[in-house]
């Protein structure tokens, strides 16, 4: 192992180093995703990489992008969202609308020369440029287009790509209740005409800034008090509950057989909502199914996952 780590940097130093070939798996999260794992020494090269441009590309991008940030992450989203609504019907005494939006095929559809402009407006040194780019040119479904799911790089580009629509949904467009994870974004206001205008003129930039397109059946726009549905959670007006989908996907894991740590992390993922009722028929589960039993009072708290983990998301 340490003779190839000292290869691996006798590669970068000399500037011969190659990107090898992916393995391939599917992972179902909970819809089917197809994986891109790079080699460990490939993984390695990811993370030093990582390492320089997070901190350079992070202190530009706005606040309220939560996907795969420190001091962010899902948890955090979902409470700002609450607070976005919370102010914007002045705690529930005004009607508000949401608008939520999905880009098409975002990994996919990425363009890697655009991205690699983008990196090059704040990165002037060659070296990481060239390396950088190597990564970015390392993996693509047609030519010059996409990036992995898999690599820890590929969420931090995916934020610096998304960024240019930040930057232009904030100090263009004025829109002052907007948050981003990933490539889903919310928009909060008070006019759904006034929304259904902005949709025009997001789509429009995405098409012609950046090569892409909202996913025309995940626009959606919808009154506060029905509901707002968002990374496993449905905000309502006075509570939060568990999305019905999660909520099975939970009950099928359990059944199935599972350990403690799962139902731990289940338990968290509950602390973040009303679910009382949830948690104690996760109790008589795990017990009825010979799982080791679990305190659940009370439940603990999950933390912001580690950049580290996104490797793999």
């Amino acid at each position: 192992m340490e003779d190839n780590i000292f290869q691996l940097h006798a590669e970068l130093k000399s500037e011969t180093y190659i990107h090898s070939v992916y393995t391939a798996f599917y992972v179902n999260d909970p819809k089917l995703r197809h994986i891109h794992k790079a080699s460990i020494r490939d993984r390695l090269v990811h993370h030093a990489i990582f390492r320089v441009l997070y901190p350079i590309f992070d202190s530009h991008f706005i606040h309220d992008s939560y996907s795969c940030r420190v001091g962010k992450g899902p948890h955090r989203a979902v409470n700002r969202l609450k607070s976005f609504l919370n102010k914007a019907s002045h705690n529930n005494t005004r009607q508000v609308y949401v608008l939520k939006c999905d880009v098409r095929k975002f990994f996919d559809s990425i363009d890697q020369k655009i991205l690699q402009k983008l990196i090059q407006l704040r990165i002037h040194d060659e070296r990481t440029l060239r390396l950088s780019g190597q990564i970015i040119g390392s993996f693509e479904k047609s030519p010059s287009v996409s990036l992995p799911l898999g690599n820890v790089t590929s969420q931090l580009f995916a934020n610096i790509y998304l960024n240019e629509l930040d930057q232009f949904v904030k100090h263009r467009l004025k829109v002052k209740h907007y948050l981003r994870y990933c490539d889903d974004f919310f928009i909060i206001g008070h006019d759904p005409d006034a929304l259904k205008e902005t949709v025009g003129e997001i789509d429009d930039f995405l098409r012609v800034r950046l090569k892409l397109t909202l996913h025309p059946n995940k626009v959606i726009i919808r009154k506060y008090r029905q509901g707002i549905d968002f990374l496993g959670y449905v905000v309502l007006l006075y509570y939060r509950v568990l999305r019905t989908k999660t909520k099975k996907r939970i009950f099928k894991k359990i059944g199935q057989g599972i350990n403690e740590h799962s139902l731990q992390s289940y338990l968290g993922v509950l602390s973040h909502c009303d679910g009382y009722n949830i948690k104690e028929n996760i109790l008589r589960l795990s017990i009825k199914n010979q799982a080791k039993p679990v305190s659940i009072f009370p439940a603990p708290q999950t933390k912001t996952v580690p950049l580290k983990q996104c490797d793999g998301f």
